[in-house]
């Protein structure tokens, strides 16, 4: 009984060994799943430079035209504004009533 809890402890520390050595020794994806996952986005960085979508339909492009003109009624930009500048402030002096430096008579 105890013979065969060890066999069977030996045997899976040994698979367990081999099975790391492997993940070690092989750099690139083994797994075909994998290496389909790296490609598509080594293509998606190549077609991504630019900052524009990719790959746009022209239904794609019409929801997202609709979409930006919602944002420049809703919050103020228009033509010709920088939506992505930040605001510049600009407060006015307040008017303050004179005070009479002279202290009140009693």
């Amino acid at each position: 009984m105890i013979g065969s809890s060890l066999v069977t402890g030996l045997r899976a520390a040994r698979s367990s060994v081999v099975f790391t050595r492997n993940l070690a020794a092989a750099p690139k994806a083994v797994d075909p799943i994998q290496q389909l996952f790296l490609d598509k986005i080594r293509e998606y960085k190549q077609k991504s430079s630019g900052g524009k979508l990719v790959d746009p339909s022209p239904s794609i492009e019409r929801e997202l035209k609709t979409e930006l003109e919602k944002l420049e009624r809703q919050y103020g930009g228009g033509s010709g504004v920088d939506m992505t500048a930040f605001p510049s402030f600009k407060f006015d002096e307040p008017k303050l009533d004179p005070i009479d430096e002279q202290a009140p008579q009693k």
